[in-house]
């Protein structure tokens, strides 16, 4: 089984729920339940995936604070490798309070915190080695690695011989292409969701977005669709597939939706599986991730997630 390297963003989640409306000043408002939670692309999906029985490695950076030491233990319970893992004594913990509403969607307030001061002196390239795909996850909200440095990261990771996979963020600064088009002729799978994939690509049509992201360079192109399942164009390919999402799941909480989903791709690729059912198992993967509250309590082993699919296909 392939190891995998998960390299970006750490966030400790405070949720709130529900929140229906904003107190006025100086009115308290009772909620069902305010509780501390891992989250951040990067260390969701390393903990989704030594939950399914991959090997995985956290390369991030925390601080040396409460939610620094929170996250960190989070990890070691899981099982993560976390021998890349920085922590700057400096800055504080990225941290973010989540309001849920009753229908699990969610509004946050965000401290960029030591993911803004994350950059490529602090990878270990001796913890790259040991890993045979590097999953990159968090971009655009990683504000001193976005851009030349996670290029030049990519290039080495392909000149290492990794298979490399990427993910980004939603882009507040209006950036998009600016940033991540240099990287894009090392990155094997280019994976955003659909809305961010639109901003990036200047396009609407899935097709015509992986027509953009295959001409700047990248091999493989899977996108998020939400609802509708997920969209997976193989290089050399003139058409993508749209592979459904899975129904009769009622969501609890969306959050770490997407990072599941990646999370269940490369889970399933480190075993040597197409990257057909790869989306079909994502797909699974994602489902899971929102029946419980927090980016990682919803995900089950491997082969509990193979179960919960062929339940749903019967």
């Amino acid at each position: 089984m392939k190891r995998i390297a998960c390299v970006g963003i750490l966030v400790a989640d405070v949720i709130v729920e529900p929140v229906d409306g904003y107190p006025g000043h100086g009115v308290l408002k009772q909620v069902n339940g305010i509780t501390l939670h891992n989250g951040g692309n990067a260390m969701t999906a390393s903990i989704n995936l030594t939950k399914m029985g991959t090997p995985a490695f956290i390369v991030g950076k925390v601080g040396d604070d409460m939610f620094g030491a929170y996250l960190k233990s989070r990890l070691e319970a899981a099982g993560v490798d976390t021998a890349g893992l920085k922590t700057d004594t400096t800055t504080q913990t990225s941290a973010s309070v989540l309001m849920i509403d009753e229908g699990g969607e969610r509004s946050f307030f965000h401290c960029v915190g030591t993911n803004g001061t994350f950059g490529i002196d602090d990878i270990d390239f001796d913890v790259i080695s040991k890993a045979d795909l590097v999953f990159v996850t968090g971009t655009y909200l990683l504000d001193r690695f976005d851009g030349e440095e996670t290029r030049d990261f990519l290039k080495k990771c392909k000149e290492m011989g990794k298979t490399t996979f990427l993910d980004v963020c939603w882009d507040a600064k209006g950036k998009w292409g600016e940033l991540l088009d240099m990287s894009m002729p090392y990155i094997d799978f280019l994976m955003p969701s659909i809305d961010e994939a639109r901003e990036i690509a200047k396009r609407s049509d899935p097709d015509e977005i992986a027509d953009v992201f295959m001409a700047k360079g990248a091999k493989n192109v899977v996108i998020k669709m939400g609802k509708t399942g997920s969209y997976l164009r193989l290089a050399g390919e003139k058409k993508g597939r749209i592979f459904p999402s899975v129904k009769g799941v009622k969501a609890v909480d969306t959050t770490g939706a997407g990072d599941s989903f990646c999370s269940g791709f490369l889970a399933a690729y480190a075993r040597g599986e197409s990257p057909e059912f790869c989306s079909e198992f994502a797909n699974g993967t994602g489902a899971l991730c929102v029946t419980a509250t927090g980016a990682t309590t919803g995900i089950r082993t491997y082969e509990e997630t193979l179960e919960f699919l062929g339940e749903k296909k019967c």
